[in-house]
């Protein structure tokens, strides 16, 4: 597989590293993340989110080890012919084909727990394992490839880069995030990551949103809505066209059971 055709599925790919997002917010800071779930792919802005440097906090029963199957089950280009992004053809070979890999949650550390709310009974607020993640989920896409790695930032959750066969990185850094709680067992999470990708003598950058519907079935099992939309930099020719409108869209079918043994969270 070509350096480019790795880079335009990880255009996709790297969403999942920051999968089942979650930042607790004050009711009226944002506008409704429901309704946009409701009107997809009907999208023509980014969303209002807040902009923050925390971690990303979980629900403790999100705490343990899952094994994902992530299926894309839509995918939509709302200005092409005119603008369509790269590696969007090629992601048409994963529509309605189930994959597979494990994430998970664990405890923050405590010099990365900031503002974070700490869980029931003073529990330490949990995070996703996001270098563990994000192999994972690279492992999923492009296969199991030792040259293919990802490395995360020990003390600053938001940039991650993954490194290809012959040195260059790609480097996604999260610069919003907001969430809303609608029930005990019901939550939406959404966040923008700013991607950036070098190829000499240019970079590529663009931005991908990451807003997840997810419900918990029972301690064992989580299902959940996810949307992705990719924006594209202001540095990009086609930019002033396209504005703020996403130029790709996919929806994903995600159904998370637990695999760790200790289910008393």
């Amino acid at each position: 597989m070509s350096v480019m055709r790795v880079f335009g599925r990880w255009l996709i790919a790297i969403v999942g590293v920051w999968l089942l997002t979650i930042a607790p917010v004050r009711a009226g800071n944002l506008d409704s993340l429901g309704d946009r779930v409701a009107m997809f792919p009907d999208w023509t802005s980014r969303p209002n989110l807040d902009n923050t440097r925390n971690d990303l906090a979980y629900p403790d029963w999100m705490a343990g080890t899952w094994h994902v199957t992530s299926t894309l089950t839509e995918m939509h280009a709302p200005l092409a012919p005119d603008i369509i992004t790269p590696g969007y053809e090629g992601n048409r070979s994963y529509l309605d084909r189930p994959l597979e890999f494990d994430v998970r949650f664990v405890p923050a550390r405590p010099q990365l727990r900031g503002n974070l709310p700490f869980g029931a009974l003073g529990k330490p607020p949990i995070v996703a394992d996001r270098q563990f993640n994000g192999e994972q989920i690279l492992k999923a896409y492009v296969g199991d490839q030792t040259a293919l790695r990802v490395r995360v930032e020990p003390d600053d959750p938001n940039q991650q880069a993954t490194v290809l066969p012959d040195g260059r990185q790609l480097l996604a850094v999260v610069t919003a995030r907001g969430a809303e709680m609608v029930s005990d067992r019901d939550f939406i999470g959404s966040e923008v990551v700013t991607q950036f990708f070098r190829t000499q003598p240019e970079i590529y950058l663009n931005g991908v949103e990451t807003t997840t519907a997810y419900h918990q079935q029972t301690g064992d099992r989580i299902t959940a809505d996810q949307f992705t939309a990719v924006y594209l930099s202001p540095k990009d020719p086609d930019y002033f066209t396209a504005g703020d409108q996403p130029v790709a869209l996919y929806r994903y079918d995600l159904r998370l059971d637990r695999l760790d043994l200790d289910k008393s969270r």
